[in-house]
């Protein structure tokens, strides 16, 4: 898969160029059903007219230039682990657009003759509630309008789960509440962080329990504060485990508010310091809690293995 920056007012050569192309726009946060259905469609068309599959993309997310947040903004799935995601869908490029100022500037119009015309775009799908240009002023109507014949479009509609349209707003929504499960009917796959095994106070360890604490991507969006039945990949290897996010009240002071990933990996005593992972959500198991002394929190520790270890074996 080929990946190409642009950026506007500045344009890459031609030559880098493998069109012409079915294209597939939008921001894609999680890649989520409802984005598949759009990319999906977008591969139907190449297929059908003999084109590459593209994706559009954007980075950084409009509300961080448009000045919406303040505070940073985390994300489904960081650039690094969408880009992972759209080739294992078999897209063939990849443009990551430069959300800037000027970018946010541009007219419908200037937005289709650079972005749309000048690559060699012959069909653009996207989903029906896409919008482009300045203040987001031009619809999938326009989009089709502006076109002059010079390429087509397909609109797809609503994705619906459960009456509800699928959205990363929704995702969102859910990963705050811990409903581990509905993310992962809405992604069609489990929810995932990537990070690096890093030192902790080896406390796990001292408990009988030893932990891997991740270090998440930078920007990653964390769950809620809880245990959770997980998998976590090493070394090219999936292992069942179980998660807990928060703030280890058991041991730490009210006012430590250091936020820690630590995975206990079932059958698993490998070092592993450094090493690159993947952690997957599954289940929500409990929230976290303070306990009265180490024993009741390793009783409760080896009921959520065995509740967790049960779960995962049926995944």
């Amino acid at each position: 898969m080929k990946v190409i920056q642009l950026m506007y007012p500045y344009q890459i050569s031609s030559d880098k160029m493998e069109g012409p192309y079915s294209l597939a726009i939008g921001f894609f946060d999680g890649v989520h059903r409802g984005h598949q259905a759009v990319i999906e469609e977008a591969k139907k068309q190449a297929k059908d007219k003999n084109l590459k599959l593209a994706v559009m993309t954007f980075n950084p997310h409009p509300s961080i230039v448009l000045g919406q947040h303040k505070e940073q903004v985390f994300y489904i799935t960081p650039l690094s682990q969408k880009l992972e995601i759209l080739e294992e869908l078999q897209v063939d490029t990849v443009f990551v657009v430069r959300f800037t100022s000027d970018f946010a500037k541009l007219s419908p119009q200037q937005f289709v003759d650079v972005f749309i015309r000048n690559l060699n775009i012959q069909h653009v799908t996207a989903g029906f509630d896409f919008t482009f240009g300045a203040m987001g002023s031009g619809t999938m109507k326009d989009l089709h309008e502006m076109s002059n014949g010079d390429y087509e479009v397909s609109i797809v509609e609503k994705q619906l789960q459960d009456s509800d349209k699928i959205s990363s707003t929704r995702i969102r929504h859910a990963l705050e509440k811990g409903d581990m499960e509905l993310v992962r009917e809405l992604l069609g796959r489990p929810y995932q962080i990537p990070g690096i095994v890093v030192h902790g106070d080896k406390r796990g360890r001292q408990i009988g329990f030893p932990t891997a604490n991740v270090q998440e991507a930078e920007g990653t969006f964390i769950p809620a504060n809880g245990v959770y039945a997980v998998r976590l990949q090493v070394q090219n290897e999936w292992h069942d485990g179980v998660c807990n996010v928060g703030y280890k009240p058991t041991f730490k002071k009210p006012d430590e508010k250091n936020l820690t990933i630590e995975v206990y990996i079932h059958n698993f005593d490998k070092n592993i310091y450094g090493e690159e992972v993947k952690v997957d959500w599954y289940k929500y198991l409990r929230g976290e809690q303070k306990f009265d002394g180490i024993e009741s929190l390793k009783a409760q520790i080896e009921l959520d293995k065995q509740h967790a270890m049960e779960y995962l074996s049926h995944c």
